[in-house]
């Protein structure tokens, strides 16, 4: 059986153990892999990948110059976090939810310079989803982007979540190559414009979600 078979095999029978965390019949293909590594690079340094499964998207940086050593790879499916430990093993596999992500010290040393994430947003709980987004804020560098990549035909990021925690998304481009056809986004922090008015800059203010009356910080969270 060749690699390829291997891995859609593989990341099929993870599918049908757990199809709501794996989110895919088949792995990414060549296409999107290159549209998710395309703003990666050796300057990126330390890159966090959520939900590598077969590794498309981390042979796809380490052929963009990121070094192995540089690599954490955050997988929740068990099944699927063996095979990243015998692939790439000076990187550092960690099997966990990735909802948990600000709990974690990953490496204090070397801020993060980019996210990869793979994750099913579309099929996750939205309180789930803001975690996964405040946990990998906490961890990037200022000037860092989370990418992430979409079946749907819409941005996964609701804008009141975008809203609440204050980044915007900006569409990198589509693939109809893939299998079914992608499209990926990078999310980033917004550049400050405004002052809202009326809420403390310390509220506790974890799961809210702002109405979109308040929550008016920035009108092109979404750009094309």
């Amino acid at each position: 059986m060749t690699g390829k078979a291997t891995d859609a095999l593989l990341f099929f029978r993870a599918w049908l153990s757990a199809p709501l965390q794996v989110g895919s019949v088949t792995p990414s293909g060549r296409a999107l892999s290159s549209l998710m590594t395309s703003g990666i690079s050796a300057d990126t340094r330390t890159v966090i990948e959520l939900g590598p499964g077969t590794g498309v998207f981390t042979d796809a940086m380490l052929k963009r110059g990121v070094a192995e050593s540089n690599l954490i790879l955050i997988e929740y499916n068990q099944r699927l976090a063996r095979e990243p430990r015998l692939r790439f093993p000076a990187a550092r596999t960690i099997q966990m939810d990735a909802t948990q992500l600000r709990k974690v010290s990953l490496l204090p040393s070397a801020p993060v310079g980019a996210i990869l994430s793979g994750l099913p947003l579309l099929s996750i709980p939205m309180r789930k989803v803001i975690a996964i987004l405040d946990g990998a804020f906490s961890h990037l560098r200022q000037d860092g982007a989370f990418y992430q990549f979409t079946y749907g035909l819409r941005c996964p990021i609701p804008r009141p979540v975008l809203d609440r925690l204050r980044l915007r998304a900006t569409y990198v481009g589509g693939t109809f190559a893939n299998v079914p056809p992608a499209y990926v986004y990078r999310v980033s922090r917004r550049k400050p414009r405004a002052r809202l008015i009326g809420i403390s800059a310390t509220a506790d203010l974890k799961w809210a979600i702002y109405p979109a009356e308040i929550a008016n910080y920035a009108l092109d969270d979404c750009q094309t």
